[in-house]
C-alpha cells in the first residue's frame, strides 16, 4: 500500500458586485469619461499571481465573461474560479476588462488600442471545497482607457511637425 498526499487546487469568487458582504463590493467598470461597460461588447477575466511574486507576474485564470446590462451594467455575474495554487495560498487577483472589438484577450485588445483596463490587485487566500471561496474584498471601481494605435500617433506627430515647419517659412 502506498499513500500519496496532495493539496487540492484553490478557488475564489471572481466578481465585482456583492452587496451582502461587509463592506459591500461595488466595483463598477466604466469607460474613461463614459458610461458603464455592458453586454457582449466587453469582456472581463481574472488574473492571479502569488501575493509575494513580482507585480508583472499576473497570469489569466478561468474563462473570460461578459458584463451585465441595464441597471447592472459595469458588473459581471460572479463565478467561482479555480487556480493552480493549493488551497490556503495567499494570492493577489486582478480584474482585467476589454472591448470585444479588440480581440479575445486583454493583451490583444490593449495592443490593438481598444478599450482596456486593469483593477488594482486584491489579496486573498484561496480555499478548497467544501469551504466557501473568498470574494474579491477591497476591489475598487476602475475605468477602461483607449490608447491610440502607434500609426495614429505617428500621423499626429508628423502633422504637428508639418505645421511647425510651415510656420518657420
Amino acid at each position: 500500500m502506498t499513500a500519496i498526499g496532495a493539496l487540492a487546487q484553490g478557488q475564489f469568487t471572481f466578481g465585482n458586485k456583492n452587496a451582502t458582504t461587509t463592506p459591500p463590493i461595488l466595483a463598477q467598470v466604466t469607460t474613461d469619461g463614459g458610461p458603464a461597460v455592458e453586454g457582449a461588447n466587453f469582456w472581463a477575466q481574472a488574473y492571479v499571481k502569488l501575493a509575494s511574486a513580482a507585480a508583472d507576474s499576473y497570469a489569466p485564470v478561468g474563462a473570460a465573461v461578459n458584463f451585465r446590462t441595464g441597471a447592472n451594467a459595469g458588473y459581471i455575474v460572479p463565478v467561482v474560479v479555480t487556480t493552480t495554487f493549493a488551497g490556503g495560498t495567499d494570492v493577489s487577483v486582478q480584474m482585467r476588462a476589454w472591448a470585444a472589438s479588440g480581440g479575445t484577450s486583454y493583451e490583444a485588445a490593449a495592443a490593438a488600442g481598444a478599450w482596456a483596463g486593469t483593477s488594482t490587485g486584491v489579496d486573498l487566500k484561496v480555499t478548497v471545497a467544501p469551504n466557501t471561496p473568498p470574494d474579491m474584498m477591497g476591489l475598487q471601481p476602475f475605468k477602461l482607457t483607449q490608447v491610440p494605435e502607434p500609426s495614429t500617433l505617428a500621423l499626429g506627430v508628423l502633422g504637428a511637425a508639418a505645421l511647425l515647419l510651415r510656420r518657420r517659412n
